[in-house]
């Protein structure tokens, strides 16, 4: 068939040829539906739950401020604000000449009071096994003859009339003799708990990376004198971050709970992320009547702690409507006049003024009037000055 259609196509004359597309048309062939546009949207409406932007402040997971525990002199800082540090990296450390000083006299100290109890313990143990406090409980040495008269006629005599009780000189004799171990022991101790002073005092002096995280702000540089209680830097964990927000307590326990996902816009572009309710305090303020919430933003946001940021919370008080949302791309900036090309029915452009309300994303933002959906706009190519 196709080659007889080809052999009728040279057969016939040229004029006849021009004809033929007019005459397939008038023969009922089907005509192609007009498309429209790739640039041309319909606008839509969408269901959603009126939020209220609340602004916040852009916070670290972990913070603390360093400050100093002793009066000195800051020998050593580790680096300058941004610079980064695992844990248990030293940060900040002060002059400890006096305290090493005192250290060493505690030492001192403690191997004297170690002396003092060994020989507290010898002489308690002589005292057992071999008397020396009553002189006539000693033996004779040489010609000793007054004090062998002594032990054998004078002493005995004595105990029989009750001029003498060996038994309770002798318990006095071990009792000093053990009280002089107790002493010494207790001066042992004593020196011991005196190094551990000064070793607290000496860690107190260093101060050490909690976490892995970055220097934000330096309070202080080397050579300054600081005092107890002085700040020295402040360190955090910038790697998670998170906007904390008071939010209104109507707000609270009916629409918001922990672990629900609510948008967020960043004061860097005005771009808009996702952010997760990490935690909820459990006590609002008695003077402003709101309750603490921290917002988890999601990793790589572009933000950084004390930013300005605002959160999009459901408000329960509120019912669900209908909101209009066409592409950021078909606004068209006239002056501050937001405006779209409407697409009409004869195919031709009608430039509308429109109110917009809240950006949805990064690509899309509500219509509060102006727009009914149905209605197509024309979206600007990429490149053209809009919003």
């Amino acid at each position: 068939m196709r080659k007889y259609f080809l052999t009728l196509i040279r057969l016939l004359p040229l004029p006849v040829l021009l004809v033929l597309p007019d005459l397939a048309g008038a023969q009922g062939s089907p005509a192609a539906e007009p498309q429209v546009p790739e640039n041309v949207i319909e606008v839509r409406a969408i269901r959603m739950r009126p939020t209220v932007t609340l602004g916040g402040t852009v916070v670290p997971l972990k913070a603390v401020t360093l400050a100093a525990e002793l009066p000195g002199r800051v020998n050593f800082i580790a680096g300058e604000e941004g610079d980064y540090f695992d844990k248990g990296t030293l940060l900040v450390a002060l002059n400890d000449d006096e305290l090493q000083a005192q250290r060493n006299a505690a030492l001192a100290a403690l191997r004297s009071a170690d002396a003092d109890l060994r020989n507290a313990g010898v002489t308690f143990n002589r005292e057992v096994w071999n008397p020396q406090g009553a002189p006539t409980t000693k033996a004779p040495g040489g010609m000793g003859l007054p004090s062998m008269f002594d032990q054998l006629f004078t002493g005995p005599m004595q105990n029989v009339m009750g001029y003498q009780y060996p038994g309770v000189d002798r318990y006095a004799n071990l009792y000093g003799h053990g009280t002089r171990i107790e002493q010494a022991r207790s001066a042992f101790l004593r020196a011991e708990a005196e190094i551990q002073q000064l070793d607290a005092k000496l860690r107190d002096s260093k101060s050490i990376a909690p976490f892995s995280g970055m220097i934000i702000d330096k309070l202080a540089e080397e050579g300054d004198t600081v005092q107890p209680g002085q700040p020295m830097l402040t360190f955090a964990d910038t790697e998670v971050l998170q906007v904390e927000v008071d939010v209104p307590a109507r707000m609270m326990y009916r629409g918001l709970r922990e672990g629900d996902v609510v948008d967020a816009r960043l004061d860097v572009g005005h771009r808009r992320v996702k952010a997760r309710v990490a935690q909820i305090y459990p006590m609002a303020d008695p003077q402003r009547h709101t309750v603490k919430v921290k917002f988890d933003l999601a990793p790589g946001s572009p933000a950084a702690p004390g930013m300005y940021a605002e959160i999009m919370v459901p408000d329960p008080s509120a019912p669900a409507r209908d909101m209009v949302v066409i592409p950021r791309s078909a606004v068209i900036r006239r002056g501050s006049l937001p405006m779209v090309q409407v697409a009409t029915a004869t195919d031709e452009k009608e430039l509308r003024l429109v109110r917009l309300g809240e950006s949805l994303d990064r690509n899309y933002v509500s219509v509060l009037s102006g727009l009914k959906p149905g209605e197509h706009v024309y979206a600007i190519p990429r490149g053209t000055p809009g919003d």
